[in-house]
C-alpha cells in the first residue's frame, strides 16, 4: 500500500501536466449578483475549535488519528492527515447526515453475504455505528496480538495491521467486515484531505496545493484554452472571506 503514491495519482487526474510558457491571464473578480446563493443554502463550517461531537472518547480519537496518519503520513509533500484536519472532518461527518446513513437504504431483508459484495455492499448499520464497532474491534485486536493500544504501536506494526485489513489476511471478528471497514476509513481520509476546508479537513488547502487544484472558483473561462499549462493560481475555499 503506497499511500503517498495513491494521493499523487489522484492529483495527476486533477492537476495540470507540463508547464508550457507563461500565463498572462488576469483573474475574473466577482460574479453576477442575481447568481448569489441564499444564505440558508450555503455550506456551514464543520465546527468551531477542536471540540469533538462523536469521537469524544480519547481511545477512539487516538485510534482514528493513528490510522489516518498511517494512511496519509507527513512527508516532503505535505502534512499528515491529522495535521490537515482529517479527524475533524470525519467527526463532523459522523455527527451529520453521513454518520446517520441518511442517503443509504438500510432496511431489510438483507441478502445473505451482502456485506461481502465488492461493488455495493448492503450495511444495515450506519457509518457512525460501523466506526464505533470497528474502532473497538481494532483496539481489541491490537491488545490481543501486541498487548498494547493500536495508537501506541510502532508505525511499521500499524502498517502491517492495516495492510492485513486491506488484503483480508486479518479479521477483526465475525461481526466486523474488516476489509470494508478499512475501505471506509481510507475513503474518508481521502475525502478529508481533498474536501473543501469548510468541512473541517484540507486545512490551509494543503491537499489542493499538493495536486494543483484551484478550488471553488466561480469562473474558469479565462483558463479553458490553457491546456497543459501550470496556472499557478491560489486555491479558493467556500469559507466566506471577511
Amino acid at each position: 500500500m503506497n499511500r503517498r503514491d495513491v494521493i499523487k495519482a489522484i492529483g495527476a487526474l486533477a492537476a495540470t501536466g507540463a508547464t508550457i510558457g507563461r500565463v498572462n491571464s488576469a483573474e475574473l473578480r466577482g460574479y453576477p449578483s442575481n447568481m448569489a446563493v441564499a444564505p440558508e443554502f450555503l455550506p456551514r463550517l464543520a465546527m468551531q475549535g477542536n471540540k469533538m461531537h462523536v469521537l469524544t472518547e480519547e481511545l477512539a480519537l487516538r485510534t482514528v488519528t493513528a490510522v489516518f496518519d498511517c494512511l496519509i503520513p507527513a512527508d516532503e509533500f505535505g502534512p499528515s492527515a491529522s495535521e490537515a484536519g482529517c479527524v475533524v472532518f470525519l467527526d463532523s461527518q459522523l455527527a451529520g447526515c453521513f454518520g446517520q446513513g441518511a442517503q443509504l437504504y438500510r432496511e431489510g431483508p438483507k441478502l445473505p453475504g451482502a456485506d461481502d459484495l465488492t461493488q455495493s455492499p448492503q450495511f444495515i448499520a450506519t457509518p457512525r455505528e460501523r466506526y464505533e464497532t470497528g474502532l473497538k474491534a481494532l483496539e481489541a485486536y491490537a491488545q490481543k496480538t501486541d498487548g498494547a493500544s493500536f495508537a501506541d504501536l510502532q508505525p511499521n506494526r500499524q502498517d502491517e495491521i492495516l495492510q492485513g485489513m486491506e488484503d483480508g489476511s486479518i479479521s477483526l471478528g465475525k461481526d466486523i467486515n474488516t476489509k470494508a471497514f478499512f475501505e471506509l476509513m481510507l475513503q474518508n481520509v481521502r475525502e478529508g484531505y481533498f474536501s473543501d476546508p469548510i468541512y473541517g479537513g484540507n486545512k490551509d488547502m494543503v491537499g489542493w496545493k499538493l495536486i494543483g487544484f484551484p478550488g471553488a472558483r466561480y469562473d474558469y473561462r479565462l483558463y479553458v484554452d490553457q491546456i497543459g499549462e501550470k496556472l499557478n493560481i491560489e486555491p479558493v475555499s467556500l469559507i466566506p472571506r471577511d
